[in-house]
């Protein structure tokens, strides 16, 4: 009698932690990560709505990759069509003119990342240390029907005085 208790209490305790084990497994969500930096690179993934005409499809989501250069101080956009997985070509902005740094200023810091401001479109939050200067952007297809990318800057503040 006393092993089959034992037995019992076995059997149930390993059901539980099945159980437990499986419950904790089926809660898992996949990391989504929208920012990576290597050495003198930021980049930054977020969702584009866009007004496509003539392609059967009049608007359809398109995956924006901003890419920031510190070398050069230039922030790049582009955007991937995922229907046909083609690149719309690359836009520039000069933010070292943008957020008026001096010309090889050592202690430049850019941080960036992209948030969510409607629907499917993503916004980017670029902010610089030294100069203390906020500024949001977004993207989008050029509205000429050429292929290409127009990247706006909305607004530009300071987040220290």
């Amino acid at each position: 009698m006393k092993d089959v208790n034992r037995l019992l209490w076995l059997l149930a305790g390993m059901l539980l932690g099945g159980l437990i084990y499986g419950l904790y497994l089926g809660n898992v969500r996949p990391a989504y990560a929208a920012n990576d930096r290597h050495e003198d690179y930021v980049m930054c993934t977020g969702v584009v709505y866009s007004t496509r005409p003539g392609r059967g499809r009049a608007q359809s989501p398109l995956e924006g990759v901003w890419l920031l250069d510190y070398r050069s101080g230039k922030l790049l956009g582009t955007l991937i069509d995922r229907y046909e997985g083609k690149l719309y070509g690359w836009s520039e902005v000069d933010l070292v003119a943008e957020f008026g740094i001096p010309p090889r200023k050592p202690d430049v810091h850019f941080l960036m990342t992209t948030g969510s401001v409607t629907y499917n479109q993503a916004a980017l939050y670029v902010a610089e240390t030294s100069t203390g200067k906020f500024a949001v952007y977004t993207m989008g297809p050029r509205g000429d029907n050429i292929p290409g990318v127009t990247i706006r800057r909305h607004d530009m503040t300071t987040f220290r005085k």
